[in-house]
Order: structure tokens, then C-alpha cells, then sequence
């Protein structure tokens, strides 16, 4: 190709242009592209310098189509989710997509609640996309039990007990135990829990840190300070109600949302924090974060986890080899709430 014609190149030249220019068959050319089969050296070379030249991408869809692949992956979010929730599956939705991004896949996002699919299906029936990432875990949990019997790839953001399903997490129960251990060394006696709903796996899982703290220290949880299934704000001020009357020298919460909520009623009914009442939880957001005086948190990086599930699904979808757990680091910060 002369000077000329190189400068008035289309901008979008296809595998079949360069095979063309360079006298050599398709075939060869789809080689080279993609490191699979055999070739010269010096034809790998002549290609690859040619594509760079002109800038070459493959076409996704003509590529999807040869590959039997979408070059999408869904992500599922809770269609109940609260506006509290929105932060944890925004930012992991972001890490999602960042990796996505990074490994040449798009995102298609759907809904689903704890009894209806119908999004999912959609999206499987459909073949919109190569695999599937959860971002809630839950007892009876109907998405990841559909996908295991349709076998499509998929993993967890979350925890389950059953090994066959991928999930990546925070070990929330080390670091709930953890996070109860220091409390109760620093002299803390008396801790209520007001815990989320038990449906959900995480929230098993920070009670049962909880328990294990403990368990560990041989000391007996008080039970008429420890509240589960706080799901609305009538509970929540009830319980706190109920646990300042029964004289507690604390409370952990089992989320942001119940925190705020808590710290709130508190606030409301005039006691000082820690003075009267010291109050911790076992997530953190920006719900929390400004708060005068700051709270005590268990940290997790919630974009982490997308990129890191991101980027498992993709191996997954490609046939690598996948470790059935993967965690994602969580932090510990004390602050003035617990002083």
C-alpha cells in the first residue's frame, strides 16, 4: 500500500483487508490475532506490525459469533434493595464494570428478588450474556440454584455453604469476631447486637463473629439485649429503647443503615456517645462516616470485591482454573464512639 493510500486507510479494516494487502489466507491472519495455531515467526511478526500500524480491533460481535460468546457478563442486584443498600451495590457495581472494562467484556445489569427471576431468566434465555454475578446471598437462595441447574457460569458476591458455587467475600465472621474480641478486652461488659435480617447471609455471618467472640473469651452473651431481624426503623428504635432500660454498656450493629437509625433514637432521647452509651458497627459507608463522634467500624473495600468477582467471572468464562473462595482484606477502625 502506498503513502497515499495508507493515509486515506478506512478506519475500520477487517480481518479480510488484511489478509488482502498481505497476500496471505484469513486463516492465518485469525492465527496470529489469537496466539492459537500454528504459524511462521516471520508471518506473525509481518501481522501483528500491520494491525499495529492501522490501529486493527477485532469486530466484538463478528468475534462473539466465532467464539460462540456474548462478550457480556450480567449482574444481578436485589430488586428490594433499600436506599441504605444503594452505596454497597453501586460501588460494586463499579468495580465490576472496571474490570469488565479491562478484560475487553461489557455489563448487563438486571434485577432479581428472593422469589423472582424473571430478569435472570431473560437474560439466560436470551444469550445475552457468558456468565452471571450475584451480589446478595441468601438462605434459600433461587438465583444461584437456577444457575447451578442450567449451568452457566456464575459466582457470589457473598457466602454460601454449598462449595460448588465460586464466591468472593470479606470474612465477615473473623472479622465480626475480631471486631467483638476488642470491645469486650477493653472492658466492655454488657454488648447488645441488633442484627439485620437472618434471611441474608451476611448477616448470619456477623452474628455468628458475634457469638464466637464470646465463645472464645468463655463469656456469656446477655440474650435480652441481642435483636435480630431489625428491619424497619419501628424495630430498631423499639430495641434501643429496650436496650438502654436493661443497661447495656454498648451496642454493635450489624450494618450502617441500623446504626444511623440507632445513633438517631439515641440522640433523640438525650445520651451523650460514649458517656452514656457506646456503639459500634460491623460495616461502615457514608452514612456513618461523618458522624460527630466518629464511629467505630469494621471497613470493607466494596469496590474491591466487584474487581475482584469481575475478573474471576472472565477466567471462569475462559476455562481457567478458579479457587472456590476468594477474600477480600477488611479493616478494623476504633474510633471516639467506643472510647
Amino acid at each position: 500500500m502506498n503513502k497515499e493510500n495508507r493515509n486515506n486507510a478506512p478506519r475500520n479494516i477487517t480481518i479480510s483487508d488484511i489478509a488482502r494487502e498481505l497476500n496471505l489466507s484469513k486463516t492465518t491472519i485469525s492465527r496470529a490475532i489469537s496466539g492459537k495455531g500454528r504459524i511462521g515467526e516471520a508471518t506473525r511478526r509481518k501481522i501483528l506490525d500491520y494491525i499495529r500500524l492501522y490501529n486493527y480491533k477485532p469486530n466484538v460481535i463478528a468475534k462473539g459469533l466465532a467464539q460462540k460468546k456474548t462478550y457480556n457478563i450480567g449482574v444481578i442486584l436485589p430488586a428490594d434493595a433499600n436506599l441504605t443498600e444503594i452505596p454497597f451495590f453501586q460501588n460494586c457495581l463499579m468495580g465490576i464494570c472496571e474490570a469488565a472494562a479491562g478484560m475487553d467484556y461489557d455489563v448487563v445489569v438486571a434485577t432479581a428478588t428472593d422469589d423472582d427471576i424473571t430478569f435472570l431468566q431473560r437474560l439466560i434465555d436470551n444469550r445475552k450474556v457468558d456468565g452471571i454475578i450475584l451480589t446478595r446471598s441468601l438462605v434459600n437462595d433461587l438465583p444461584a440454584s437456577y444457575l447451578k441447574q442450567i449451568g452457566i457460569p456464575f459466582l457470589l458476591i457473598g457466602s454460601n455453604e454449598d462449595e460448588e458455587i465460586v464466591q468472593v467475600d470479606s470474612n465477615h465472621t473473623e472479622g465480626c469476631c475480631e471486631l467483638t474480641s476488642i470491645l469486650l478486652k477493653s472492658g466492655i461488659e454488657r454488648i447488645a447486637l441488633l442484627a439485620g435480617n437472618q434471611n441474608h447471609i451476611v448477616n448470619r455471618s456477623r452474628y455468628a463473629g458475634f457469638l464466637k467472640a464470646y465463645e472464645d473469651l468463655g463469656k456469656k452473651v446477655d440474650e435480652s439485649i441481642v435483636f435480630l431481624d431489625m428491619n424497619n426503623n419501628v424495630l430498631i428504635q423499639r430495641a434501643v429503647g429496650m436496650i438502654m432500660s436493661r443497661g447495656a454498656d454498648c451496642i454493635i450493629c450489624s450494618d450502617d443503615y441500623i446504626c444511623s437509625r440507632a445513633l438517631a433514637k439515641l440522640e433523640e432521647d438525650g445520651y451523650s456517645i460514649p458517656k452514656d452509651i457506646k456503639i459500634a458497627s460491623f460495616y461502615n459507608s457514608v452514612n456513618l462516616e461523618n458522624h460527630n463522634p466518629p464511629v467505630t467500624v469494621l471497613k470493607i473495600n466494596v469496590k474491591e470485591l466487584g474487581i475482584t468477582a469481575g475478573k474471576i467471572l472472565i477466567n471462569m468464562i475462559s476455562g481457567e482454573r478458579i479457587e472456590q473462595k476468594t477474600w477480600v482484606n477488611y479493616e478494623i477502625t476504633l474510633k471516639k464512639s467506643t472510647g
